[in-house]
């Protein structure tokens, strides 16, 4: 019941991503908002999001996972409902963006909460398996959702249908989820010495300025001094916090964690994976329906059988993961998107439903493989006490990684297709061209993501001098993730 209530709050957080997508005509038409405002609407969740999820996971450690979670799906839901009976911009954006903050304080505690619950390893790989799988299939039918609803009811309810669900979720977490911490047992040292408000702010203003720059840039122009500003200002908040977290006694982040191979490493195999199934992801839904004519909720169909490749592939990579070890099993899927993307890459303006298919399996099967197992592998190299953080982190690198996917990919297409076009080329043909050479640079990124996972995943001993220094940061940041209630019948 507990891996039930993480997986719905995942499957919420992760459908409000993109299910806004296909809806932002309609909404433009009923609330007259500008192409600014419209923007917002989508960018107001993931600057939220992304800049508070550190500060979500380190709260989460300190003040108890099921606490923290609580709150957040609680904030999640009323936003929700504040937003599906919005009637302007402003208060659609605003309750966006209280949407990103519930989201920022869940996401970081789900994960956190299947590793305090399922003490055995199994059990833990296949219960993040379900939970990874469950917001796979979020991330494909939010497109589906959104169409329909958008098409056929009214646009408020793609925000409204989270409020029932909320409620369930909650009505399901408030038996079954146990209280863990991280610092349980910890002696001295103030709650703001040990939530490590500098910490937290830095990492927030790196987090928002980063996040931002990725968003406007393709608006304000990538050379414009907002933008290099806002990359600036990113940069010294990184390095400001980088000294804050070596000198205070509870840090935010104890930084000897990136000096695990594992933990380093499979972080930025999250990375590319993010921005490959992310950056695709956006430009494969403009490629169905501006090359192949589908309509929003035929394109959103589309990605329905990726889905549910992602989703039983996710289930099963434990059993593959057992049999073949986790850096095995991650390159194999790795590799199963890269061929996805080659069949991508052959198919041109004729494509056909039926032509998809192979591409959009291959990719979904590879990704379902591979991400299971390298989350595991990835938390399991995190010290217990820094599970909330770890998280954070994990899906913080995730959410900028899109982002730069968005960006990176958008950039190489239109800069292809503006040249097509000054070629001579149609529209069509144009913007194909440029999806190709968008494709081609993923596919080069993720053939990396292949060798650099089966390099650092490898399973090895762990040196006795790294183990000495992560766990004693890992002891001067809690005692004990001990769930509190851990002899309730729920827990067990």
């Amino acid at each position: 019941m507990a891996l039930a209530a993480v997986s719905l709050a995942n499957f919420m957080a992760y459908l409000d991503n993109n299910v806004t997508n296909v809806a932002i005509p309609t909404i433009q038409r009923d609330l007259h908002l500008s192409p600014a405002g419209l923007e917002w609407i989508v960018s107001s969740y993931l600057l939220v999001l992304a800049g508070l999820l550190l500060v979500g996971g380190r709260v989460a450690d300190v003040f108890g996972r099921r606490r923290v979670f609580l709150i957040g799906l609680t904030v999640f839901t009323l936003s929700s409902l504040a937003a599906g009976l919005a009637d302007s911009g402003g208060m659609l954006i605003g309750a966006r963006a209280v949407q990103g903050l519930g989201a920022a304080m869940m996401m970081p505690a789900t994960l956190a909460i299947i590793l305090a619950t399922f003490t055995n390893a199994k059990e833990r790989a296949t219960a993040i398996g379900i939970w990874g799988g469950v917001g796979a299939l979020a991330l494909a039918l939010g497109p589906v959702i959104g169409g329909l609803i958008s098409q056929h009811i009214h646009w408020g309810w793609i925000f409204l249908i989270n409020v029932p669900v909320g409620v369930i979720t909650l009505a399901v977490a408030l038996p079954s989820v146990a209280e863990s911490r991280a610092d349980r047992g910890l002696a001295g040292g103030s709650l703001a010495r040990r939530l490590d408000f500098p910490g937290l702010v830095t990492s927030a203003l790196a987090l928002f300025s980063l996040t931002w720059a990725l968003i406007e840039g393709q608006d304000l122009g990538w050379t414009s001094a907002r933008i290099i500003a806002g990359f600036a200002v990113a940069a010294v908040a990184v390095a400001v916090f980088a000294g804050i977290e070596t000198r205070t006694e509870h840090p935010m982040v104890a930084l000897p964690i990136f000096r695990s191979r594992v933990f380093s490493g499979g972080t930025i195999t999250m990375m590319i994976w993010g921005f490959g199934i992310l950056g695709i992801y956006f430009f494969t839904s403009l490629y169905l329906q501006r090359v192949l004519g589908f309509s929003p909720t035929k394109a959103g169909l589309a990605f329905v059988p990726m889905a549910l490749c992602v989703a039983v592939f996710s289930v099963i990579s434990p059993r593959v993961a057992a049999a073949l070890s986790a850096h095995r099993t991650v390159a194999l899927g790795m590799l199963g998107m890269v061929a996805g993307l080659v069949l991508f890459a052959r198919i041109g303006a004729a494509a056909s439903y039926g032509s998809l298919m192979p591409g959009f399996i291959l990719f979904g099967a590879g990704a379902g493989l591979m991400n299971v197992p390298l989350m595991n592998s990835i938390m399991e190299s995190a010290p217990a006490a820094q599970a909330g953080i770890a998280s954070a982190l994990i899906n913080a690198s995730r959410e900028v990684a899109g982002l730069l996917g968005v960006t990176v990919i958008g950039a190489v297409l239109w800069n292809r297709d503006a040249s097509a076009l000054h070629g001579g080329a149609s529209a069509s043909a144009a913007f194909v061209d440029g999806y190709h050479v968008g494709l081609w640079v993923t596919i080069a990124l993720l053939a990396v993501g292949v060798v650099l996972s089966y390099v650092t995943l490898r399973p090895t001993a762990r040196p006795a001098e790294l183990t000495s220094v992560v766990e004693s940061a890992a002891t001067a940041e809690a005692v004990s993730a001990e769930a509190v209630s851990a002899d309730s019948p729920a827990a067990r």
